[in-house]
């Protein structure tokens, strides 16, 4: 017992050693990716929006391919799995709202 205690320094140096360019890593893309809208970006939200419903009412989506369409169910199932995750942590409960 007393051996692995004197490792926990050792282990804990190589931990932060070999993790710290995959964290440097995370914050680059983090600090570009995770950052939430600026005013300036709004224009470009509403056109994207736009031309969403635009192509939903015009039947553009029937042209996309397997793979697109593919990755726009997955980034659906993603924004839908998100919604669920805000509710928990809003009702600060898994099931159910207490009534």
């Amino acid at each position: 017992m007393s051996k692995l205690i004197a490792q926990v320094p050792v282990l804990a140096g190589k931990l932060i050693q070999e993790g710290r360019p995959r964290f440097n890593t995370f914050m680059k893309y983090a600090r570009v990716e995770l950052v939430p809208p600026t005013p300036a970006d709004i224009p470009q939200i509403r056109a994207g929006i736009g031309r969403l419903i635009s192509g939903a009412r015009n039947g553009t989506w029937k042209n996309l391919t397997v793979k697109e369409a593919w990755i726009n169910t997955l980034v659906g199932i993603e924004v839908l799995c998100w919604f669920y995750v805000g509710e928990c942590i809003g009702k600060r409960h898994i099931v159910g709202y207490n009534v």
